[in-house]
């Protein structure tokens, strides 16, 4: 297994990641966290320590500088985070470990918004998506863009977020999956319900992603 911490010169910044490839990967999960959180954001390193057991790469990275991330604003700024997303994206695609893995996406919160934006971006160039306690409600518009299946989780005691989640389910025109985690709220705290997120993720990119 092989781990990097890299440097990802973008248009005028730099944005840190941690890259893992196990040896037999034919695919790889990049992260989109949400509002808040970053790199190190514990739930989904868990998530992505059980994704890496599969052979299946990670790649969690930042989307905002640490200067930009004082501002609060940016935090919830789709627009902004989908082109970091898209940006980071076609450097993975071009990237001299990664150019040859199948690319996927992991967002929680408002990060599945940015997600999917990026998904339609791609179109066929991502092959999977999982949305956990996300909001992809806030993308609306480019839903019926996406090609990736696409399956969003969302936890049974979260319910502003349940119709969110149904709302852009409709609006989603490729394959398409919604699970509800009953007794688990938005961050999925609860005891084993991350562990069911990660089930139901890995399932997921192991249909559409590795095959």
């Amino acid at each position: 297994m092989k781990k990097f911490d890299l440097d990802i010169p973008l248009s005028g910044i730099t944005l840190k990641g941690d890259l893992v490839i196990p040896e037999k990967a034919t695919g790889i999960v990049v992260f989109s966290h949400g509002s808040g959180s970053s790199r190190f954001s514990p739930r989904n390193r868990m998530v992505a320590e059980l994704i890496q057991k599969q052979n299946i790469a990670t790649f969690m990275f930042d989307l905002l500088t640490e200067e930009e991330d004082h501002i609060n604003e940016n935090r919830f700024n789709i627009d902004l985070l989908a082109n970091r997303l898209i940006e980071t994206t076609q450097w993975l695609m071009e990237h001299e470990d990664t150019k040859s893995l199948l690319v996927g996406y992991f967002g929680a919160s408002t990060g599945a918004a940015s997600a999917l934006r990026a998904a339609a971006h791609f179109r066929e160039a991502i092959k999977a998506v999982v949305s956990r306690g996300g909001r992809p409600d806030l993308t609306l518009t480019e839903l019926p863009l996406v090609t990736a299946p696409t399956l969003l989780i969302v936890g049974g005691l979260d319910t502003p977020v349940i119709p969110m989640n149904k709302m852009a389910y409709d609006k989603l025109e490729s394959v398409k999956d919604m699970k509800i985690v009953e007794g688990a709220t938005h961050l999925f705290e609860e005891p084993g319900k991350l562990l069911e997120v990660a089930d139901l993720a890995i399932d997921w990119y192991k249909k559409y992603l590795t095959k």
